[in-house]
């Protein structure tokens, strides 16, 4: 059974939050996903009144990684699937 957002400690919890609200970047002519915006994290830490900034921060980096990760991975065979497609309607 996968873990519940309430299984993670606080900071963990934290670092969710504020990645779900942090703005994806996507490169336009690749189309691959670059991560997330994170010039508004200094802010977004005082708005949720995080204490733990350094914590919070080193796991906010490790799910922007991951999730860059998977994205990317599900970006590239979309476009090998696309790609081979197009070769069949020769």
């Amino acid at each position: 059974m996968p873990p519940e957002m309430g299984d993670f400690p606080f900071e963990v919890q934290q670092a969710f939050l504020i990645h779900s609200v942090l703005i994806d970047q996507w490169d336009g002519m690749s189309g691959m996903y670059m991560g997330k915006d994170m010039s508004p994290l200094g802010t977004l830490l005082d708005v949720y009144e995080v204490e733990d900034k350094r914590t919070v921060v080193y796991f906010l980096s490790y799910i922007t990684q991951i999730n860059a990760s998977n994205i990317n991975e599900k970006t590239a065979e979309r476009q090998k699937t696309a790609q081979r497609q197009a070769k069949i309607k020769r």
